[in-house]
């Protein structure tokens, strides 16, 4: 198995941008948001299982997941909420130890936004690495992209495992405020730290 390394951060934070930065660099990324989207992409596997168990309404007419009338329902029922998880984090998990096993990268950046409430993925990765930001920024961030109302952004907030505690589990941290420059240099110390923690390993 390759060396690898969790991406994780609160949401917002910027880990997509970290990501890109370390595959431009020549690291191999895995992210689990985007086999999360293909898995309940029109036709595929999660989405039928998902019409099963939770009602047709939650599909769209071209056989994908309806993701906002599923992230309400996720957000107002836990019990809801557990059920999709059971569905979708085997398949994806699975999906990602494939795609980590499969990377001819000299090391893989595996991006779990919740990689620390799952646990599902601490077996695959060596060490961790969080974004950090300050909430208001990444309220803001969120909001620019998403079109959420900010009720609803500290609501996913206080959904996630706090930042401090995140912090205090990582192995590596990189700031995120929005200075590209800065990013930048970041991205590439770690860069060589991990290509050289993949060579001794």
């Amino acid at each position: 198995m390759p060396f690898a390394v969790g991406l994780t951060g609160g949401i917002g934070s910027g880990k997509t941008t970290v990501a890109e930065l370390f595959a431009e660099l020549g690291a191999g990324v895995v992210d689990t948001d985007e086999i999360a989207r293909a898995l309940t992409g029109p036709g595929q596997a999660a989405v039928g299982e998902i019409a099963r168990r939770f009602g047709p309404q939650y599909v769209t007419a071209d056989g994908a997941l309806d993701r906002a009338r599923m992230r309400k329902l996720a957000f107002e029922d836990a019990r809801e909420k557990k059920d999709l998880e059971s569905i979708l984090h085997p398949l994806i998990r699975r999906e990602a130890e494939r795609r980590v096993a499969n990377s001819t990268a000299p090391y893989v950046i595996l991006v779990v936004p919740l990689l620390f409430e799952s646990g599902a993925y601490q077996t695959l990765v060596r060490r961790v690495l969080v974004v950090d930001s300050d909430q208001e920024t990444r309220i803001e961030r969120v909001r620019r992209r998403n079109y959420l109302p900010r009720e609803e952004i500290l609501a996913i907030m206080a959904s996630q495992i706090g930042q401090a505690e995140r912090l205090r589990r990582a192995d590596d941290v990189i700031r995120n405020d929005g200075d590209l420059a800065a990013l930048e240099a970041q991205v590439a110390a770690l860069h060589r730290k991990y290509l050289d923690l993949a060579a001794e390993s």
